[in-house]
């Protein structure tokens, strides 16, 4: 079974990431700001999209909004 998509699915560092990734950096740029590299960036994106049922990262942004609505952050 896969896990269900929703705020409790992503860790704290998946969330800053993905966070970021919203606002539009790339993965160099926000692996300057976190102090790891671009590749580790990649790596935790390909496990948030699955785990907020987005396949792109155009999708991110929305997908995030729809978690802090549904949290109620």
């Amino acid at each position: 079974m896969a896990a269900r998509p929703g705020p409790g699915a992503l860790t704290a560092q998946e969330l800053q990431i993905a966070r970021l990734a919203a606002t539009g950096l790339t993965n160099k740029q926000i692996a300057e700001r976190l102090l790891l590299s671009h590749r580790t960036i990649g790596t935790h994106l390909y496990q948030i999209y699955p785990k907020l049922g987005i396949t792109s990262r155009a999708a991110l942004r929305d997908a995030l909004s729809g978690l802090e609505t549904n949290s109620g952050g």
